[in-house]
């Protein structure tokens, strides 16, 4: 026999961003509880709200199944006395498994016979089990900030006001924070009865949308996203995805009700970002456009938590708001036009970047100079050189202007409108823009050459300048962002295939911390970014599904040029497909692990040859080697693989005909120097002896 379940945890609004991770937790947790029970059942979903958490399980068995527990006693030998009596030993486990001797069993173990004990333990009632496991798995769930409430000791996301916990028609005896389980409910906080009781879980999502709670968030987000569409059709316009706006949406109300609003056209003058902005991130509005989507139109979608009532009301209400906020940017706006975005320069001097590092007018010198190094060598034109120096001038100039201010998400855009109000050049009004690109994994990157250059100076100068501060992330902390830098380095280089020299850049943007007490000297700091950035090429080389072993390849290889080692992994993996692969790699880990306890080996020595196989394989190792490092120059690091591995019919030959460890010293050293000529060859290219076939 089997019975639904249903378990509701009602509390104060929660935050939406909080849902989704309790709900998945809760599913998880859940899972595994029933799985440890050896509960089966037919189908689990997990719903939420602001104001619920919910759990319903369809034919969740009634009755735990009957088992067995094995446990493990002494050995044999140390059970029974000579004359076959049980030992101490064995009296002493029987009493604690509460059996007789008589009942244990015997079962070997890698040679050893030991004794056993097995016993019937009887499946129990399922309700009787639920309670304290429902209880576990809410003290279990993980809040980013739990809160504490009345008197109580227990932390949740918020207070919990209400439980339900029905298995059947059956209510089950939970109390949790001073809160008893029951059958009963609550709706709508303004269009519910107030409270509603549930007969059986089946009834739970029906008894819900009666008292206009739409439990189901995934029949929500639907509602929500046809009546938005719907509303914009009306408008004659339509609305751009914006699947992280419409989640919050999704979990801040219970029944959505979609309204079009209108705001005065006058501020379709001002720039876009400066009308949307306050829409999406303050009011959760989505702008509507005209059928092309190119066109903001002067109108608004908001999603009400309630029916249609009074709609009037609340539109004129939003737009209230809207046309207030819209004011502000336009008054924004015109007074930052009034004057140059240079003449925000001097004020930048006032403005601490880091206690440790300086000021932000600072850091903008910094990373102007440190640009000009990556413009030189990355050969710009004159006219792309003048570009990147004055976007490196005015990338900044933003941050103290009225609309950046008011909204910090605007940086950089900002400063490209008014760049480009300041009859600025059109590359370096975007590289300013660009310049904070990529701002979170998938991001566009920069497109212009200043961009590109003002990108990586920018984060270089911040990663040395925290490194050498040892301001370094440890764990989940990461203040400053460094991670994100690293990585957003690591993506522009990588994608632009930008052969620079990140050690060199790297100090360069040291010596420009003139009159500034660094914790770390150069070196340590240094070392210490190459390893935090070997660290983001391997993950963006796994992201990519490159095989842990080539990543390991390469991990030892020195991180000069992030984009070199990016290729040598990636001619690894394919070198890993050729057909002579396996064949190269067991000679190849021969040679290896023959050389690792011997000393260093010199040039072999023609006259000591032996063996005609010696020879044969000296002359190809070296035609190999001046094709290895041609290739290599080349940064055809596949054709450098493919090159070492035409040396294996002799590297074959060789192993065949001789003896390696010979017992003349000078015979022996000489053929090591032979596979020490092979594995030096591998050098640049990472340690082949990694790769597994």
């Amino acid at each position: 026999m089997a019975r639904d379940l249903l378990f509701e945890i009602g509390i104060e609004e929660i935050p939406a961003r909080f849902m989704e991770p309790a709900l998945k937790q809760l599913r998880e947790l859940t899972q595994a509880a029933l799985a440890q029970a050896g509960l089966a059942y037919e189908d689990m979903q997990t719903y939420g709200t602001p104001r619920r958490i919910a759990l319903l399980i369809e034919n969740l068995a009634e009755m735990q199944p009957d088992s067995q527990t094995e446990s493990k006693g002494p050995a044999l030998k140390a059970a029974y006395g000579p004359d076959g009596a049980p030992s101490k030993a064995l009296l002493g486990f029987c009493r604690g498994q509460g059996i007789d001797p008589e009942q244990v069993l015997q079962k070997e173990i890698k040679g050893v016979q030991y004794v056993y004990a097995v016993k019937e333990v009887k499946g129990r009632p399922t309700a009787e089990l639920l309670p304290a496991m429902l209880e576990e798995i809410v003290h279990k769930l993980y809040f980013p900030k739990p809160m504490r409430w009345g008197s109580q000791e227990m932390r949740f996301a918020r207070p919990i006001r209400w439980l339900v916990l029905l298995f059947g028609t059956e209510v089950l005896p939970l109390e949790i924070a001073g809160v008893k389980a029951g059958r009963v409910t609550r709706g709508h906080r303004f269009l519910g009865s107030g409270q509603a009781e549930i007969k059986e879980p089946a009834a739970y999502l029906m008894t819900l949308q009666n008292e206009y709670v739409i439990a189901d968030q995934n029949l929500r987000r639907e509602k929500i996203w046809t009546q938005i569409q719907a509303v914009a059709k009306v408008a004659g316009g339509m609305v751009k995805p914006d699947e992280e706006l419409l989640s919050e949406l999704v979990y801040i109300l219970e029944y959505p009700t979609a309204l079009l609003g209108s705001f005065d056209a006058k501020y379709l003058a001002i720039p876009e970002e400066l009308v949307v902005t306050p829409m999406r991130e303050h009011q959760r509005y989505f702008p509507v456009y005209d059928a092309t989507g190119q066109k903001l139109l002067p109108h608004f979608i908001t999603v009400r938590n309630g029916n249609s009532e009074h709609l009037d009301i609340v539109r004129a209400g939003n737009e209230k708001v809207l046309a207030a906020r819209l004011a502000d940017a336009e008054f924004f706006w015109q007074e930052d036009c009034a004057h140059k975005l240079e003449d925000n320069l001097p004020r930048l001097e006032h403005i601490v970047f880091h206690e440790k590092l300086g000021t932000l007018a600072a850091k903008v010198r910094r990373v102007q100079t440190l640009a000009g190094h990556i413009a030189a060598k990355l050969v710009f034109s004159e006219t792309d050189k003048a570009d990147t120096q004055r976007a490196a001038q005015l990338m900044k100039c933003d941050l103290v202007s009225n609309a950046v201010y008011e909204f910090t998400e605007l940086q950089g855009i900002m400063g490209e409108y008014y760049a480009c109000h300041d009859g600025e050049p059109a590359q370096v009004a975007q590289a300013i823009r660009e310049h904070y690109l990529p701002r979170f994994a998938g991001d566009a990157l920069p497109q212009t050459k200043a961009g590109i250059a003002l990108a990586l100076a920018d984060r270089l100068d911040s990663l040395v300048g925290f490194f050498g501060q040892n301001l370094i992330p440890t764990g989940s902390q990461d203040p400053y962002a460094l991670r994100r830098a690293a990585i957003g380095v690591t993506q522009i280089l990588l994608q632009n295939k930008l052969s620079l020299n990140l050690q060199w850049l790297c100090q360069k943007a040291y010596g420009l911390y003139t009159g500034i007490e660094m914790v770390n000297d150069e070196a340590a700091t240094l070392a210490a970014i190459a390893n935090f950035f070997r660290q983001r090429l391997e993950n963006v080389l796994g992201d990519e599904g490159v095989a842990y072993d080539v990543i390991n390849a390469v991990a030892g290889l020195p991180l000069i040029c992030p984009l070199y080692n990016y290729q040598k992994a990636h001619a690894l993996a394919d070198f890993k497909r050729d057909a002579d692969f396996a064949q190269l790699m067991a000679a190849y880990g021969r040679a290896a692990n023959l050389l690792k306890n011997a000393g260093p080996a010199g040039e072999p020595d023609a006259k000591l040859f032996v063996e005609p196989a010696e020879g044969e394989l000296y002359a190809a190792l070296r035609a190999a080697n001046s094709k290895v490092l041609s290739a290599i120059a080349k940064r055809d690091y596949l054709a450098a693989l493919r090159d070492l591995a035409a040396v294996r019919p002799q590297l074959d030959a060789f192993f065949e005909a001789v003896l390696v460890m010979a017992e003349d010293e000078a015979v022996r050293a000489n053929r090591l120097a032979l596979l020490q000529m092979l594995v030096s060859m591998t050098a640049e290219l990472g340690d082949l002896s990694a790769l597994v076939n």
